[in-house]
């Protein structure tokens, strides 16, 4: 049900940017509602932990089309009593037009497994789409990635992500609403499959000059052998920008 509708989700996301006014406004409010009303249902049939996440960027800008982003995320999980996870993430990302952006990086992972933190060698490759229509803003980022453990099999993984920011912005903070939807696809390991899937609902605002963050509540729905578990995640994200 949850992967139903999150794939449901995206689809209406591409759509929502034909309405016009008002009319506009109340669809994706509504959407907006929904989804958080449903990550709250889900916790409660589901029993799912609760976790949150934060994480950190800083972005240099090389020259006009060109920047270096250095990245770091932490999580504590089971019912937010234990730190299970961080990663240090350096990329390089490439303007070629307004509408088009790729890069790659390297990301050293570390997640707790059986008592211990274990190493993820990830390297990636990232394409994004982006464009405007009636205020929104609206990107859509495809992502190739290696996974290399030293404990258990390597695998390949496709990531595509969807995220949508509306025109609107309240107080001096430059609040805006922010929906985003994350699909995680491993590849021949052994079979390709759809084993992950992220959707979320917050808010993006303004700290200070070339300093912005977001808060978000997230549903993860990841597959474990043969069911679909979720977890609800409240996350906080902070960008500097040089």
């Amino acid at each position: 049900m949850l992967f139903e509708f999150s794939l449901w989700f995206r689809a209406e996301s591409k759509k929502i940017v034909i309405l016009k006014g008002e009319k506009m406004k109340r669809t994706v409010f509504a959407i907006i509602g929904l989804t958080l009303f449903l990550t709250a249902k889900a916790h409660a049939y589901d029993n799912g932990d609760f976790q949150i996440w934060n994480t950190d960027y800083e972005e240099i800008k090389l020259n006009d089309k060109s920047k270096l982003v250095f990245e770091e995320e932490f999580r504590w999980g089971n019912k937010v009593s234990e730190f299970y996870y961080q990663h240090y993430d350096v990329g390089f990302f490439y303007d070629f037009t307004k509408w088009f952006n790729a890069g790659g990086g390297y990301r050293q992972i570390y997640e707790l497994y059986k008592g211990k933190f274990r190493p993820d060698n990830n390297p990636y490759l990232t394409a994004t789409l982006s464009g405007e229509v009636s205020g929104f803003k609206f990107d859509d980022r495809s992502r190739m990635e290696y996974n290399d453990f030293d404990y258990k099999m390597d695998f390949w993984r496709y990531r595509n992500k969807f995220t949508l920011r509306f025109p609107w912005k309240f107080t001096s903070f430059q609040i805006q609403p922010v929906v985003s939807d994350e699909i995680f696809i491993v590849l021949g390991r052994p079979s390709t499959q759809l084993n992950q899937n992220r959707l979320s609902a917050g808010l993006g605002f303004n700290v200070a000059k070339n300093v912005k963050a977001e808060i978000y509540y997230m549903l993860q729905s990841s597959k474990s052998t043969d069911r679909w578990v979720g977890t609800n995640v409240l996350g906080a994200k902070l960008k500097i920008a040089f």
